[in-house]
């Protein structure tokens, strides 16, 4: 009987699977939909069986072959407690789940199981410095009372933005237009948009926010400064804690470099492996487990 090692990065915006064997050979690698546990453990259950069906076909394997998998998963809002223990009482095909946060994978795979810190900057935000298996975490309270340094955050700043623009109490530039043309120049829309809107949906606006940036849209550019200087907080946490190297993660964290101070600059280091190989690095390993179980 082959056992497989399955590794889940799952966030806001995606859940990644990949899939090896007992010899660490790659058998397929998939992407499904979202995987936060806050925003549903059965929503982040189905997002995952879904990513490792897809990855399972890749290496002519199927659902029967589940029960051999062992599964280690980093997922965003697993370091709430109760969702933590919500998700994990849901039945599953699995031979074993392992669970931790998303930057708890990350940070294993970053530094390849040594100490070390990240930074995540992705739709949401989180520090996290490992020394000797005890972790110490910065932010990373989830949007909207967290999470500063993240995309959502910054999106939400955006959007804030654009309506003080529309009542003339700042200057419309071209990142604001771009919005409203979004919205077809309609507030209304915004604000019944808003109503309903999650972390993923304020996280859209930053890849124009960086490019607009780089055209030198005033707005775009005091979005970016505020980002770096939020990213820039967690990483000099992270580093009063006593971390001395530091992986930058995620869509905004590892655009950000340029942008903030040469002092922080010098802990960046180049992260080895991503959080799928740190969550494949921790499968079928309970000890790794964030909570454990009863």
């Amino acid at each position: 009987m082959t056992l497989y090692y399955v590794g889940i990065d799952g966030g806001g915006t995606s859940c990644r699977a990949r899939i090896r064997d007992d010899q660490g050979k790659l058998i397929g690698e998939a992407k499904s939909g979202s995987a936060n546990i806050l925003l549903g453990v059965d929503v982040a259950m189905n997002s995952i069986i879904d990513a490792i069906t897809k990855a399972a076909q890749q290496g002519q394997l199927n659902s029967n072959d589940f029960s051999n998998m062992h599964v280690g998963l980093a997922l965003a809002g697993a370091e709430q407690k109760s969702a933590w223990f919500d998700f994990m009482a849901q039945p599953h095909p699995f031979a074993s789940m392992t669970l931790n946060t998303d930057a708890y994978g990350a940070c294993i795979g970053a530094h390849n199981g040594q100490n070390g810190a990240i930074m995540i900057g992705g739709t949401g935000s989180c520090g996290i410095y490992l020394k000797d298996g005890e972790q110490h975490v910065v932010g990373g309270r989830e949007f909207p009372i967290s999470d500063q340094g993240g995309g959502a955050v910054m999106g939400l700043r955006l959007i804030q933005q654009v309506l003080l623009a529309e009542d003339g109490i700042r200057s419309k530039t071209p990142l604001t237009l771009y919005v409203m043309n979004h919205f077809n120049n309609d507030v209304d829309a915004i604000v019944e948009w808003s109503k309903g809107a999650i972390p993923k949906d304020y996280g859209q606006f930053s890849p124009v926010i960086f490019q607009l940036a780089n055209e030198g849209d005033e707005l775009a550019i005091d979005m970016l400064k505020q980002t770096a200087a939020d990213i820039e907080m967690f990483v000099l946490a992270l580093h009063r804690k006593g971390a001395d190297k530091v992986c930058l993660m995620g869509s905004i964290a590892e655009r950000i470099l340029n942008w903030l101070s040469p002092l922080v600059q010098q802990w960046i280091v180049k992260p080895q492996f991503d959080a799928i190989e740190g969550a494949l690095m921790f499968a079928g390993k309970p000890q790794h487990n964030l909570y454990q179980q009863a």
